[in-house]
């Protein structure tokens, strides 16, 4: 009892302080929610929202320390019921078989891919002997002709397509982008080498079309001024739209930690609003009758809202804009009703918003590291502000500031950054203090000039200052990219890593007092489950055309080209930076099509082709066949042939052991076989 009384006291000291814990609780509840392996049936939900209530009943009828725990299960219990309704609101259907033939659709999407391809995403889609009920709400293609017509938002275009339904992990428990493209109702994928063909003109009738043709006016006018890199860069911080941004830049900017930089994210929404806010005050306040009779401070809060809305609005309003957006709304709403503006509470009320409108953008690393880094450096301000810093130079403390935030974003980032994306820039500190100060001094006030001066034509002028920082900027990222060392590769960690992590550091961060150092604990502890982590000795793709085998020297792959994005993701995740071909050529005895190998018991055969696999009549029992075509030889060994290899997903052995993609991704919505209407 005396245990629970310390427990109960130490809960108490924390009032006041405990409204941060808010979003944590409610994350909690979305991560059980995609966590589960079985689609929640009604018995599981009402089950949870009877353990919801039950606790929130029970912390109205016994206030106190303990109080705040029945309303934590609370909270969690309405995230895993809102991950849920969110989940089957967005439910469209996803093609269940691979289509050539014709497709038609309107445009609503313009981007490029990986391969630098161009993309279009169609709405109001049509197929070929497709009943509507098992059409696609929107199909997504790479255009591979070199012949494309003058694309623009809202026009209905046809063409002949090879369509698939999104592709499922690359390697048991690995991302599983079918869940992603079931939040964007994204129901098909695919390519088409022909030309595509407008069927009729372009509606402009709905406001998202308006404003994506806006857009692209503007992105194009944009990359006419400025041209090159720097033309794509002042695109892609301005619209959103990254495709003026050549793939090597794209390279040296994540190399050198300044992709950020890119994505119109917390940075520039902050700094367009923390500009607008600081020119409208100090402008208002030259104005002697304004400044005597009206809140100032209110009305230039309310001008900056509206620049954030339009430039959300300009931008595309995608997730990791809509969620700068929510944070910068609530600080400037904090200023208009007398509180912080910059506080954890303001931080956990726009979490709390964004996991409530998307409660899947808690799984994307967009939500995770502009989270981890706002709370950081609230947290580290904080505790900073108590500070004498009258022994610094006035001249200094700017300059101290800058790299005491870039230190902290840095730092607070770089975990989940290289949980994601198995990358490590051991030069991002300075890179970044050599160019963030130039988007907040240069780039952004020439960005908002060139918004003034447009209805008069002399845009050009804003659009001169922002291409000369962005090229000093593009400058930093391809010198750093040059230094030996630049670039660090991660080995990918369990699934189990972030998420200890993420909540020792939120209770170092958040609790008060001695306690905090508590959280240190959990924390060492997924650092150490990271550093132990082990790849598979050999993966499998879902197509049997690619194998990995884990060798001394890395992992070698079976063949030095196709595949290539399985190749990438595999490579990438052990942390080893060779590409598919210095891969390919780890591969011991090279034996044609037909490639035999043992790693530890596990003997494999992978074949490779039909001409391969009619070369092949019979096999041991002890062997496992992987193979890309069809096949059945005699012999009694275990047979992973494409038809198989469709049900099971990619394959992990280790020690002898299979495990399927199939199975740790679950029965879910997102990856079931049967259409739904």
């Amino acid at each position: 009892m005396r245990s629970l009384a310390r427990i109960d006291s130490a809960i108490l000291a924390q009032r006041g302080h405990l409204f941060p814990w808010t979003p944590v609780c409610l994350a909690l509840g979305i991560g059980a929610y995609f966590a589960v392996s079985r689609e929640p049936g009604w018995i599981e939900y009402l089950t949870v929202a009877a353990l919801g209530t039950t606790a929130a009943t029970a912390a109205l009828r016994w206030p106190g320390g303990w109080s705040a725990l029945g309303w934590a299960a609370m909270l969690a219990a309405l995230g895993f019921s809102l991950a849920g309704a969110r989940a089957h609101h967005v439910a469209a259907p996803v093609l269940g078989w691979r289509y050539y033939g014709p497709v038609e659709g309107r445009i609503v999407a313009l981007d490029r891919s990986a391969s630098d391809a161009l993309r279009i995403t169609l709405d109001q889609v049509r197929l070929r002997n497709t009943r509507p009920e098992r059409t696609p709400e929107r199909v997504r293609l790479s255009l591979h002709s070199d012949h494309v017509s003058t694309l623009v938002p809202g026009a209905r275009v046809m063409t002949t397509a090879h369509l698939s339904p999104p592709q499922g992990p690359v390697e048991p428990g690995g991302f599983d982008f079918r869940r992603h493209a079931w939040f964007k109702s994204l129901g098909a994928v695919g390519y088409t080498r022909v030309p595509v063909l407008m069927s009729g003109s372009a509606q402009h009738s709905g406001i998202g079309i308006r404003i994506l043709d806006l857009r692209l006016s503007v992105s194009e006018r944009i990359r006419a001024v400025l041209g090159g890199d720097a033309g794509g860069f002042a695109a892609a911080v301005t619209t959103g739209d990254r495709s003026g941004v050549s793939q090597e830049t794209l390279r040296a900017l994540r190399v050198s930690n300044l992709a950020h930089l890119l994505a119109i994210s917390g940075l520039h929404m902050g700094l367009l609003a923390g500009f607008v806010f600081g020119a409208l005050r100090l402008g208002l306040a030259a104005i002697p009758q304004i400044a005597l009779r009206w809140p100032v401070r209110k009305l230039a809060a309310v001008g900056a809202l509206v620049a954030a809305s339009a430039y959300l609005a300009l931008s595309g309003g995608n997730v990791a804009t809509e969620r700068a957006f929510v944070m910068v709304a609530v600080a400037l709403v904090a200023v208009l009703v007398d509180r912080r503006a910059f506080s954890l509470r303001a931080v956990a009320m726009a979490a709390l918003i964004v996991l409530a409108l998307r409660p899947e953008a808690l799984m994307g690393p967009g939500f995770q590291m502009s989270f981890a880094a706002t709370t950081a450096l609230v947290a580290v301000f904080g505790a900073l502000r108590n500070l004498d810093m009258t022994r610094i130079p006035s001249v200094l403390r700017p300059v101290l500031g800058v790299v005491i935030s870039s230190a902290v974003a840095g730092a607070a980032t770089a975990p989940v950054a290289a949980a994601h994306f198995n990358m490590l820039a051991h030069y991002g500190l300075p890179a970044n203090l050599l160019s963030v100060p130039l988007m907040g001094l240069i780039v952004v006030p020439g960005a908002v000039l060139a918004a003034c001066l447009a209805p008069l034509g002399l845009e050009g002028i804003g659009l001169w200052m922002m291409g000369v920082a962005l090229n000093w900027i593009l400058g930093v990222a391809h010198w750093v990219t040059s230094l030996d060392g630049a670039q660090g590769n991660v080995i990918s960690p369990g699934a189990a890593v972030l998420p200890v992590l993420a909540l020792g550091l939120l209770w170092v961060m958040l609790w008060q007092g001695r306690g905090r150092w508590v959280g240190l604990a959990p924390a060492m502890i997924a650092v150490w489950m990271w550093t132990g982590a082990e790849r598979p000795g050999i993966l499998v793709s879902d197509t049997g055309g690619l194998v990995g085998i884990m060798t001394e020297k890395g992992r070698a792959l079976s063949k030095p080209r196709g595949n290539g994005f399985v190749a990438q993701i595999w490579l990438e995740n052990d942390g080893d930076g060779a590409d598919q071909a210095q891969a390919a050529s780890r591969w011991p005895a090279p034996e044609g099509r037909v490639r035999r190998f043992e790693v530890g018991k596990t003997k494999v055969v992978h074949v490779i082709g039909k001409r391969a696999a009619s070369s092949v009549t019979s096999c041991a029992p002890d062997q496992i066949v992987i193979a890309s075509v069809a096949f059945a030889p005699d012999g009694g060994c275990d047979v992973y042939d494409v038809d198989r290899l469709r049900k099971t997903g990619s394959l992990a052995v280790n020690s002898g052991q299979i495990v399927y993609a199939r199975d740790l991704a679950g029965d879910r919505m997102w990856n079931r076989r049967k259409p739904r209407q």
